[in-house]
């Protein structure tokens, strides 16, 4: 992993949750923000990205899987890890088929979360790097070719 702390949006209506969870999180290396539904979840996104989404599916307003969706919409990047009960195991499979990273039931083990969330920020990272790469490759292709011109 990169010196840059991972950048994470803690989504879940349960705010006490999100508060002790968020600030876990900070205290083991993660950059955290958070939100305590989708909108506000989507509206943080525009304003200040981030490596990954930790988002729970049962939430008032949008669900999960309609942030989920909205996210890949706009923030295609972005990976998505789903906190899920065992009624919405269902739902977190049709989140992964709509593009998250993975699942993950409540409760969960802070240490296996804290891994999740690093294999999907080395993800991201690892594309975004192969992305710079191209497109500095095809920059030379073109500067070289307009040489020979």
């Amino acid at each position: 992993m990169s010196d840059i702390k991972p950048r994470l949006l803690l989504v879940d209506d349960e705010e006490r949750f999100r508060t002790t969870l968020g600030k876990r999180l900070a205290e083991n290396g993660f950059e955290v923000q958070t939100a305590g539904n989708g909108r506000d979840a989507l509206d943080l996104l525009a304003k200040s990205p981030c490596d990954a989404v930790l988002l729970d599916i049962r939430m008032p307003g949008l669900s999960g899987i309609e942030t989920l969706a909205e996210i890949r919409k706009s923030h295609i990047g972005v990976e998505v890890i789903l906190l899920t009960g065992d009624a919405d195991v269902p739902s977190a499979i049709e989140g992964m088929r709509l593009g998250a990273f993975d699942y993950l039931m409540k409760p969960h083990d802070f240490e296996s979360l804290q891994e999740k969330l690093r294999q999907a920020v080395a993800l991201k990272r690892q594309r975004e790097e192969r992305l710079r790469q191209a497109e500095e490759r095809a920059e030379r292709d073109r500067l070289s070719r307009n040489l020979r011109l």
